[in-house]
């Protein structure tokens, strides 16, 4: 699977959406991106890409288009 598909997955299944709704994404704009729901999507981020984000870039991780920016760190390229 791509990286580009991994990480939607992870934002997918936390959150229950689709995939036309990603884009545009940030915490708090949806119900279920509250504060449980973040951390299950940093664990799904985590398991996806076999990494473990710092506590920094957990806190730093507000919206798709962030995460992305955040993975790449970590050299994972989409």
């Amino acid at each position: 699977m791509a990286n580009l598909q991994k990480y939607n997955k992870a934002f997918m299944d936390t959150f229950q959406i689709g995939e036309d709704k990603l884009k545009s994404l940030k915490y708090n704009e949806i119900e279920t991106w509250d504060s449980v729901g973040h951390m299950t999507l940093i664990a799904a981020v985590d398991e996806q890409f076999n990494i473990t984000l710092s506590t920094d870039d957990i806190i730093d991780l507000s919206s798709y288009q962030k995460g992305k920016d955040i993975l790449r760190k970590y050299n994972i390229e989409f």
